[in-house]
């Protein structure tokens, strides 16, 4: 079958896609084995099936980190986690004004969505109103589109942020099922299934996506992105492993920038209709490579993350101009 993809062409199979079909493991595990010879014709195979979706168009994203530190949970790659001894900033929530102020940020660095991110295992039913009261204000003053990422929901809480006007939750499978373990104890991988499943029950539009560079196989790569295809997440950010000092995977360098290349590339030709977003992690290992990205993918984080900087906005504004691309200021 492997063998059989080349002989078609990258580019001809990234027509079946687009007519269709629906990557096979093996399919999708050849495009992250290619010799780098070929890489340059697998991401012209993925920029026609993007194109065909969303043209050249490039949704700019902002996260604020609303509450840092302080998370009870064991994630290995975290500098925010209990087991993490990174040298962080810790705070408690932000104030309603202060989350409201940073919407007015997102729009002067062009981002159409909002990003409200919480560290923690779950949010409390009075975070969940904390956020809401912010969102009302934010939805009644800007057409940004808002999504979350506060840790595992129950019904009601999902219910409570559709409500509100959330548009969008993020919540990552990281890595793959059986690659989970080594990852993170204190939950498991069925718990983040779980609540992706929430919030597609409470009308909300799941965001669901990977950290690539944490151990995992090219056929566990493979599983996350067949996986995030069944769940059918909207949004798929697809993060590459900054290996924190003071974390567990202090140290850690499994990637380099073409390698990263062909997993966004494989994520495109296996959910071939989705918003790919080159998301956390991706100037330490795409570095001079970054603008070649966005032919496969249509999304990026502007400015900063969590608790690692970005690169500035202009920079990010300068790529999309030299690639004849346009920012998407405010479509979901």
């Amino acid at each position: 079958m492997m063998e059989l993809v080349v002989k078609k062409s990258w580019k001809a199979l990234a027509e079946e896609v687009i007519q269709g079909h629906a990557l096979t493991a093996e399919e999708a595990l050849s495009i992250v084995q290619a010799p780098d010879c070929e890489l340059l014709e697998i991401l012209n195979g993925s920029y026609l099936i993007r194109h065909h979706y969303y043209g050249n168009k490039v949704k700019l994203n902002m996260i604020i980190n609303t509450k840092s530190g302080l998370c009870p949970e064991d994630c290995g790659y975290c500098s925010q986690s209990i087991v993490s001894e990174a040298p962080i900033e810790k705070y408690a929530w932000l104030t309603k004004e202060k989350i409201v102020e940073g919407a007015q940020e997102s729009i002067r660095r062009k981002a159409g969505t909002y990003c409200i991110v919480a560290s923690g295992r779950r949010p409390t039913d009075k975070e969940i109103d904390h956020v809401i009261e912010a969102v009302k204000e934010i939805r009644s003053t800007t057409d940004l589109k808002i999504c979350c990422c506060l840790g595992f929901l129950n019904e009601t809480h999902a219910g409570k942020l559709a409500e509100a006007g959330v548009h969008r939750y993020n919540h990552n499978l990281n890595t793959s099922q059986e690659n989970y373990k080594n990852i993170t104890t204190t939950h498991t991988y069925e718990d983040r299934e779980d609540t992706v499943m929430k919030v597609k029950e409470s009308g909300m539009s799941p965001c669901s996506g990977a950290i690539f560079g944490m151990g995992e196989s090219d056929a566990e790569a493979v599983e996350i992105a067949m996986s995030l295809r069944r769940l059918d997440a909207d949004s798929i950010p697809c993060n590459f492993l900054n290996s924190i000092d003071g974390t567990p995977l202090e140290g850690r360098q499994d990637l380099d920038p073409r390698k990263c290349l062909k997993l966004i590339a494989m994520m495109r030709f296996v959910n071939p209709s989705k918003e790919i977003r080159i998301a956390g992690g991706r100037e330490i290992n795409l570095r001079s490579l970054q603008p070649m990205s966005l032919y496969a993918a249509n999304s990026i984080f502007v400015g900063d993350y969590l608790t690692t900087a970005g690169q500035e906005p202009k920079a990010d504004w300068g790529i999309i101009e030299d690639l004849g691309f346009e920012i998407e200021e405010c479509a979901l």
